[in-house]
């Protein structure tokens, strides 16, 4: 991202020469519906499943389930929000000013705060999470009362998370006239 970036500043009129293309622009927004909605999608996959793993109360599923949905997060969802943050701020480009269209803005700005809710709180109860499974002992029948609520607080940051997505989403289809 960082080289993006760098690239973007270094080579701005080159840049601004290839976002002009109209031809250039089904292809972007493919590729940026493609990837907001794998995430979206792995984001609302990863809340049922997690829902349903807890509410089985088996230990065995409950941790494949986490660990499953932590590798995700890590290795799926992490570069779906590359690619969406990427091809989404191409697409404001070649749209106009992204801070002069209503919906727009709106959007862009529900999707930072969607992930400032995982960053501020969803990645450090992973953490936690991930400690307290370490230290539960093989043997044991049931789960710490702090981890269970601990997974259960996850769901409600999740949910958090991804409500702002739909109404992202909504913005994005019926791109309403938001005045600023």
């Amino acid at each position: 991202m960082v080289a993006m970036i760098f690239l973007g500043i270094t080579f701005y009129t080159e840049l601004k020469n290839l976002l002009d293309r109209p031809s250039l622009y089904p292809h972007v927004l493919f590729v940026h519906i493609l990837s907001v909605t794998l995430f979206f999608a792995n984001a609302v996959v990863g809340i049922l499943w997690e829902l349903r793993s807890l509410v089985s109360g088996r230990k065995e599923i409950i941790f494949h389930t986490y660990k499953t949905v932590a590798w995700l997060d890590a290795r799926f969802s992490s570069p779906l929000i590359i690619i969406s943050v990427t091809t989404g701020i191409v697409l404001s480009l070649m749209l106009g000013d992204i801070w002069q269209i209503g919906w727009l803005f709106l959007a862009f700005i529900l999707f930072l705060f969607s992930g400032l809710v995982w960053v501020i709180s969803d990645i450090p109860t992973q953490y936690k999470v991930k400690e307290l499974i370490s230290n539960v002992e093989p043997a044991a029948q049931s789960l710490p009362a702090e981890l269970m609520r601990l997974l259960k607080m996850r769901l409600w940051i999740s949910l958090a998370g991804v409500i702002p997505l739909i109404v992202v989403f909504v913005l994005m289809v019926y791109k309403p006239e938001i005045a600023l």
